[in-house]
């Protein structure tokens, strides 16, 4: 029987009546091979149609085929699938005493869907998790397989792809030795006076949240490894109580809190990865912007909070060092990440986030590609200095434009 096909949150419905999951990379180019029109869906932790495959497209997941983790202990280094999930990854890499360098909020999400779309974690000196990337197998249209490594001078555009050259097989992530990780949280951070680079800088991971009914933090988040320095907070309370970053709901899936030390993998995310984090009852929208700018970004948002804040669980502010791959948010740049986790009405939200965008617009917002956002193509285009790059490797890997979709093409337009 026909099922209709959505994503995470239940936002989209896909333009098909199912979901191919092949359990084999033969079974997988055959597929390709014989279709065409592809996308992929991750963990379908995406909030706009950039896994849509259209009419008479196929759509299909990685997370049949062998779940693949081979660890190279020597080599620190490991080879992934690309369906497999980052707590499942995190569990495997550290019982081999190894550690990936950071994690994204939530371990429920695929690697490959992952570093397609520029996800990140927190850090000032932390790039996003496709940092962590060395090598990537992609399956082509014709069914063949593509391997890019670091060394190939199409990586810049190979990782972060946004699907558009093809089905991710697998990928060998970079490793470090296993570290032991404390979380603190603090309370009630004011706006006024805030030395953000301070704030940011305080500890391996930071991230301040805020509902926005309220100039300043009700949390932030710390986040110290335990081979680095102490943490030296003297800006806001430390929490009496275990909390979870949206206000009102129960931290029982949270990692950790209170400075206990625990293994990266379960303090570097927020939430536990044997926890379902929420209902999926929401949409997110998400912006990187220069760093340098972050405290005027926030005064901006500031500035529109009576409009924001009735429709917004919660808000977290991030930081994301400069990377390499062409079509990153945070290609050249370091940014400051904000993140907004709305409330399940795409009617509602939508001017909000045309509102908000007008806010940041000085500022040259560089959306996050798997979330809610409103801005022009040309626009979004325009703030790539490698989309040209990009464009030609896409002619290469994908002449017929087998992996492109509407939202790919109003990506290589122009």
């Amino acid at each position: 029987m026909a099922e209709a096909v959505t994503n995470w949150a239940g936002n989209i419905t896909y333009g098909v009546t199912e979901l191919h999951r092949p359990a084999t990379e033969a079974e997988l180019a055959a597929l390709v091979a014989s279709s065409e029109r592809v996308r992929v869906l991750g963990s379908g932790h995406s909030f706009n149609t950039i896994a849509e495959p259209g009419a008479g497209g196929v759509l299909l997941s990685t997370a049949a085929l062998p779940a693949v983790t081979d660890v190279d202990t020597a080599a620190r280094t490991v080879r992934v699938a690309g369906g497999v999930r980052y707590g499942e990854l995190a569990r495997r890499v550290h019982a081999h005493g190894l550690a990936l360098p950071n994690m994204a909020s939530l371990p429920h999400i695929s690697v490959a869907g992952s570093v397609a779309t520029g996800t990140h974690g927190s850090g000032v000196g932390n790039g996003p998790l496709a940092d962590a990337v060395r090598e990537v197998e992609i399956v082509t249209a014709d069914g063949s397989t593509v391997v890019v490594g670091r060394d190939d001078p199409r990586f810049g555009g190979a990782v972060t792809s946004l699907g558009a050259l093809g089905v991710v097989t697998a990928l060998t992530l970079d490793l470090e030795p296993a570290y032991e990780v404390e979380q603190h949280v603090f309370t009630e951070l004011p706006l006024t006076g805030l030395d953000f680079a301070a704030v940011a800088g305080a500890a391996y991971s930071v991230s301040l949240f805020t509902d926005w009914r309220e100039p300043g933090f009700r949390q932030v988040w710390v986040k110290r490894r335990t081979d680095g320095p102490p943490v030296e907070f003297p800006w806001a309370a430390p929490a009496r109580e275990a909390m979870h970053p949206v206000p009102g709901m129960p931290a029982v899936n949270c990692t950790e809190q209170f400075g206990v030390p625990g293994p990266w993998h379960e303090r570097l995310p927020h939430f536990r990865a044997e926890f379902t984090p929420s209902s999926g009852s929401e949409l997110q929208s998400e912006y990187l912007l220069p760093r340098e700018h972050a405290l005027d970004v926030l005064h901006a948002i500031d500035g529109v909070r009576g409009t924001v804040s009735g429709l917004l669980q919660t808000c977290e502010v991030r930081t994301v060092a400069a990377d390499g791959q062409w079509l990153s948010p945070a290609y050249g740049r370091d940014s400051v990440a904000v993140h907004f986790t709305w409330v399940d009405d795409t009617a509602a939200v939508l001017p909000v986030v045309r509102v908000l965008e007008e806010a940041l617009e000085p500022f040259g917002p560089r959306p996050h590609w798997g979330k809610v956002y409103a801005l022009p193509a040309a626009t979004v285009r325009d703030r790539y200095p490698r989309l040209d790059d990009f464009r030609r490797l896409a002619r290469e890997l994908d002449p017929k434009g087998t992996f492109t979709n509407a939202f790919v093409a109003e990506v290589l337009e122009g």
